[in-house]
């Protein structure tokens, strides 16, 4: 038996999250250690999988299947294509930034705090979300997907009720209830989600008597199973639904400012870097693979509901006050572009959908991160708070203007590729939806640069006067995802040769071919 590396993957985060929250609650430090040591030691399996991936082999690789549930079709089978492989490295990656940025945010707040292990849950929690998503990831039973799919929403719940940022203006009862129900509300959205999608399974299952999603979509492609236009219609939609609100999709977005606001910097990228992905993912493996009629049917309202959430997100996001709601918008706008480059039903577009979910999980992180750390040393997450940083820390102005600039897909940095694929791949088969998506570029150079603005130029404010730059650990966090949003945007071909194949196989899942250009004829 070979060595079952994706399962591996997914084990030791699981395993480290166990170790981490049994360290004695007074190692607090050693807890931080083992978790960035086993968040590494993960990483290292990520690159193992992305280097035994043969992107021209079969479509699901490094398969593993097991009996697990016999007498209701349930397998633990597991598998990756070109899609998921890419999204673990990019799980697996962001893994050690999180930790290293939130090295702090869970240390007691006064002296002598009897809270229980504190750090230690935190950082438990953490490596057991990591765990969670790369399982979902590598799911190709449907039942085995969803489990994880929910079971993530419990470290999530716990990570913002129970860690949240103390960055609040009316105090820390205030933003105790804050976080609260912000919590509350990400666990109930997402739950609502999850058990129209559990329906949506029970009846997939009563349709075709396993739960296997190779299995299924074979029997479909080669015509031995058969829906009901209708039943297949119903099910996408139960299915689409969860996904939609994990993405998030307009209408179904407004547990994300609320999660993000209250969190620290390092848990809100673990939402919208890292949670979010499942959502726009799980589009790809399991509705147009296992609904592809229905799939077309739902596509033009859709684009409608992405488009509006591009436009929608990108203008809220310049009317905001508040910098981690001004990025959760931006995100809610950029999930939109996902989601349109999904349903375009071109190469192009998925293929620039699935690097938008790569290239936006750097530059969030980037932009998050360093504004994590910004805030931290001014204890406001309010913009009007501050002014003139660029003076009294440069590298932190730095490198802030390079996640924001990231942000609105500047030429030469990641996010520019993946959301210009998105474009001509939704423009070749929608012009309309292509030609008013592109609205959002200019929204997005509105507000990331205003954001910028008012934050780091002008006169220095009182009380940013005395702000240190950027440490050494915090440094250590931003410069390689930097790095990395500059390699990605002047070389992206090593994730688009990883990921193009199993756009192919998606699009011929559907029955559907890029539309053929239109050339005039010679006079």
């Amino acid at each position: 038996m070979s060595f079952p590396l994706l399962t591996a993957t997914a084990a030791l985060p699981a395993i480290g999250a166990v170790a981490t929250a049994a360290v004695p609650a007074a190692r607090r430090t050693a807890a931080k250690w083992l978790a960035l040591l086993v968040s590494l030691a993960t990483l290292a399996l990520a690159i193992a999988v992305l280097v035994r991936f043969d992107p021209g082999g079969g479509r699901y690789q490094l398969t593993e299947s097991h009996a697990w549930i016999a007498e209701f079709g349930v397998r633990y089978e597991l598998g990756v294509d070109g899609i998921a492989v890419a999204l673990i490295a990019l799980t697996a990656l962001l893994m050690p930034f999180i930790i290293l940025a939130g090295w702090h945010d869970a240390d007691p707040l006064e002296t002598g705090s009897r809270r229980w292990r504190p750090t230690q849950g935190f950082f438990a929690l953490i490596l057991a979300v990591e765990a969670m998503v790369i399982l979902s990831f590598e799911a190709t039973d449907v039942f085995l997907f969803y489990i994880f799919f929910e079971a993530m929403l419990i470290p999530m719940y716990f990570l913002i009720g129970g860690f949240g940022d103390h960055a609040h203006e009316h105090g820390e009862k205030a933003a105790s209830t804050q976080r609260s129900y912000a919590a509350v509300k990400f666990l109930l959205y997402n739950l609502v989600g999850g058990l129209i999608m559990l329906a949506a399974v029970i009846g997939l299952y009563v349709v075709a008597g396993n739960f296997s999603l190779q299995e299924i979509a074979q029997a479909r492609a080669d015509g031995s199973l058969h829906m009901a236009t209708n039943t297949e219609r119903w099910l996408f939609l139960g299915f689409f639904f969860a996904f939609a609100v994990k993405a998030p999709l307009w209408p179904l977005h407004t547990w994300l400012p609320n999660a993000m606001q209250e969190s620290t910097a390092p848990v809100a990228v673990l939402i919208t870097a890292v949670v979010d992905k499942v959502g726009t993912f799980a589009m790809l493996r399991f509705c147009l693979q296992l609904f592809p009629e229905a799939s077309k049917w739902a596509t033009p309202a859709i684009l409608v509901l992405a488009l509006i959430s591009v436009i929608y997100g990108a203008l809220l996001a310049v009317g905001q006050r508040d910098i981690k709601r001004l990025v959760a918008y931006a995100s809610i706008s950029h999930f939109g572009f996902i989601i349109m480059g999904i349903f375009a039903m071109t190469s192009q577009g998925q293929s620039g959908a699935t690097l938008y979910m790569v290239n936006h999980g750097i530059s969030t992180a980037a932009l998050m991160l360093v504004a994590g750390f910004l805030i931290s040393r001014r204890g406001s997450r309010l913009i009007a708070d501050y002014g003139g940083v660029q003076k009294v820390a440069p590298v932190l102005a730095g490198t802030f203007l390079i996640g924001s600039l990231a942000t609105l897909s500047l030429p030469g940095l990641a996010p520019f590729v993946s959301e210009f694929l998105v474009l001509v791949g939704t423009f070749t088969r929608y012009p309309a939806i292509g030609i008013i998506a592109t609205f959002g570029i200019v929204l997005a150079a509105l507000y990331t640069l205003v954001l910028y603005q008012r934050t780091m130029t002008g006169p220095v404010k009182p009380e940013v006067s005395a702000m240190p730059d950027l440490r050494v650990r915090e440094i250590l966090v931003i410069a390689p995802l930097a790095v990395l949003l500059i390699f990605l945007g002047v070389y992206p071909k090593p994730v688009t040769d990883i990921v193009n194949p199993a756009v192919k196989s998606t699009l011929s899942d559907v029955h559907k071919k890029d539309p053929q250009p239109e050339v005039e004829a010679a006079k």
